[in-house]
């Protein structure tokens, strides 16, 4: 899904410009022969990709756009009849009715786009309250971790351009298991929005 991909893309910027200096304000002393230990890196596309709530909020996106999709489907049925018949029966139709079943089905095809523009944008929606909300629960835990382990320096990978890191010091698994401990059902579903054209 495109919009995820691109909206997963500002969550890791966001996250990079937000989170990082865990145990900056009270650093302690490096662990004895380590120095630079103190200094460690997440990828936040893997936490969102492996989480439970990451998860979660994935498949809560695919039910929205399904529903979605279903609907425009319906639509684009209704257009194919109508130019069906158009195609079919226009020959045999006054000038007047050949030209109201045109203006019908014009009138039904900007309906249809004017749909599929408002269904995207509300979906594009949903996915950053989703995805922020998500981002906004895995900045507490990585702050978490990096106090309890006394990091002075917690960098999102991507964000941050590393080039080279070693293995050990990836904290990924480690802040998805606390992440998913600490939200084992994943984010709380957003409300439900109204269909574009339609009264709550």
């Amino acid at each position: 899904m495109k919009a995820v991909v691109r909206l997963s893309v500002i969550v890791a910027a966001s996250l990079a410009a937000t989170v990082v200096t865990a145990g900056a304000q009270t650093p302690s002393p490096p662990a004895a022969g380590g120095g630079l230990q103190r200094i460690a890196y997440i990828d936040v596309q893997r936490v969102l990709a492996r989480s439970a709530a990451g998860v979660a909020a994935r498949e809560q996106l695919e039910r929205e756009k399904a529903a979605m999709q279903k609907e425009m489907d319906s639509k684009r049925v209704e257009l194919e009849k109508l130019r069906e018949e158009i195609d079919k029966k226009g020959a045999l139709m006054t000038a007047d009715a050949r030209r109201d079943k045109q203006e019908q089905f014009e009138r039904k095809r900007r309906d249809a786009a004017r749909l599929a523009d408002d269904f995207q944008k509300e979906l594009e929606r949903k996915e950053s309250v989703l995805l922020q909300k998500v981002l906004q629960e895995v900045s507490g835990i990585i702050e978490r971790v990096g106090k309890e382990r006394n990091y002075y320096l917690i960098v999102e990978r991507r964000g941050a351009g590393v080039i080279y890191a070693s293995p050990e010091a990836d904290l990924t698994d480690e802040v998805i298991r606390a992440f998913d401990q600490a939200n084992p059902k994943g984010p709380a579903p957003t409300p439900p929005a109204v269909a574009p054209g339609k009264k709550p």
